[in-house]
């Protein structure tokens, strides 16, 4: 019979949740139209398993049939289940299926833009229109990659039309937790933390899954940039007990990869590379590339930190990152990061024009929506530019870094690259942006 191929998809959708959300009177409606184009009365549709009289309350929008009768009136009618569900064939559900296992892979292999125009043009096709969960997923892939493009605002809109739906459980958190790493990295981080608490910190705390450790470990992120460390380590040993109790790699994952970075802060070096190191190594096991790539730069970032002189083991580190983030659906701004790092490393071994090189190429990777990105990378020109001697050069450089950072909101994070700012400001010998630097700084700490 015609598109007996999508009857089992169909059937298996009805239990998620697709026959319900459409409207009787549609269903109806196209069995009707269906009926009448193969020339079939109501009683000829209906002998000999059903009455005409039911048949006609069916069409007539009074009654929901059930997937059991609609996949037999599929079959009577010759067409298939998903058309009368969903109003589109079983053809135009593969092409959308299709188009979206593109759309994912696109994503996948970094290739972010062409991923976010892909998603884009799924959902300007009507026929996803009515299809709620595929039509979702594609707003959440299409979210996904406007953040990968570093448009931040925009995926924060989608996700927040999206969130506003009903939804399942799983999505809400997968929601939640985009919506966190989105408003941390705009660097709006009451946002951030209103939306990782809205779930995590309510009255009744829902129980921990790999979703919610991983948004967890994204709220724990934020604690810990606006320098809210008490909360920061409080959190981090819950979180850590919580990936342990569930077992998963997953879960271990996301609270050691985060938990790093608190144990750093509070001057616990060695311990905070042991727990990146032993995510990394349990992420590689697991696959992801996303994940992978940026796990690699995280231990690339506690050796700098604790040997920042071993140039060519992070030349090698970063350089490795870089080629990773740009083959996975990591996103421009997390290439720029590494761009930067490798300006980090290149300056301090002295290779000053290499240096300038990076940080250029950061530039061009960053959007609007990341000053103290844009900040960082000129502050290194404006260092390998004075260093090179050409000073005029370098305070024009400071001066931008100056401006983007202006744009940044104040914690205890930014404090730090206020007063590095203002260090190299002073070395330039302009010392009254240097004083209005170190007073931002201050600032940044409630002095």
């Amino acid at each position: 019979m015609g598109g007996s191929p999508s009857l089992r998809w169909c059937l298996a959708s009805s239990s998620q949740g697709d026959i319900a959300v459409t409207t009787s009177d549609l269903v109806g409606l196209r069995i009707k139209t269906v009926r009448r184009q193969r020339g079939l009365s109501q009683a000829q549709l209906a002998h000999p398993e059903l009455s005409d009289s039911y048949v006609s309350l069916i069409e007539s929008g009074k009654r929901t049939p059930t997937p059991a009768v609609l996949e037999l009136l599929a079959q009577k009618l010759d067409c298939s289940l998903s058309y009368l569900v969903n109003g589109v064939t079983a053809e135009q559900m593969n092409d959308i299926e299709l188009g979206l296992g593109y759309a994912r892979l696109a994503l996948e292999n970094g290739e972010v833009h062409e991923a976010r125009t892909r998603f884009a043009e799924l959902l300007a096709d009507n026929n996803l229109a009515g299809l709620t969960a595929l039509r979702q997923e594609a707003e959440y892939g299409l979210a996904l990659a406007t953040e990968a493009t570093g448009d931040l605002s925009q995926a924060i809109e989608i996700l927040r039309r999206l969130d506003a739906e009903e939804l399942s459980a799983d999505r809400h958190v997968e929601i939640a937790l985009a919506l966190c790493r989105c408003h941390r990295d705009k660097g709006d981080l009451v946002a951030a933390v209103e939306v990782g608490e809205r779930i995590l910190s309510g009255a009744v705390r829902p129980a921990w899954t790999d979703g919610l450790v991983e948004l967890g470990a994204t709220l724990l992120a934020a604690y810990w940039v606006r320098g809210d460390l008490l909360r920061a380590r409080q959190f981090s040993a819950e979180l850590l007990a919580a990936a342990e109790l569930l077992g998963t790699p997953r879960a271990t994952v996301a609270a050691s990869w985060n938990a790093a970075r608190v144990a750093e802060s509070v001057g616990r070096g060695e311990e905070a590379l042991a727990l990146v190191e032993r995510a990394y190594a349990i992420q590689s096991e697991t696959g992801a590339p996303r994940n992978l790539a940026r796990l690699r730069g995280a231990v690339a970032g506690h050796h700098a930190r604790l040997n920042p002189q071993n140039t060519d083991k992070l030349r090698e580190l970063f350089g490795q990152t870089l080629r990773d983030v740009a083959e996975s659906s990591a996103g421009v701004t997390d290439q720029a990061i590494a761009e930067l790092e490798l300006a980090k490393v290149e300056l301090t071994a002295g290779r000053l024009e290499l240096a300038i090189e990076h940080a250029r190429a950061a530039d061009g990777l960053l959007a609007a929506e990341t000053p103290e990105l844009d900040a960082q990378g000129r502050m290194i020109l404006a260092r390998a530019q004075g260093a090179l001697g050409d000073r005029e050069q370098g305070l024009a450089s400071a001066r931008e870094a100056l401006r983007f950072m202006q744009q940044s909101p104040a914690s205890r994070q930014a404090a730090g690259k206020w007063y590095a700012l203002a260090e190299t400001i002073d070395e330039l010998g302009d010392e009254e942006r240097a004083v209005e630097a170190y007073q931002q700084a201050l600032a940044c700490v409630g002095l």
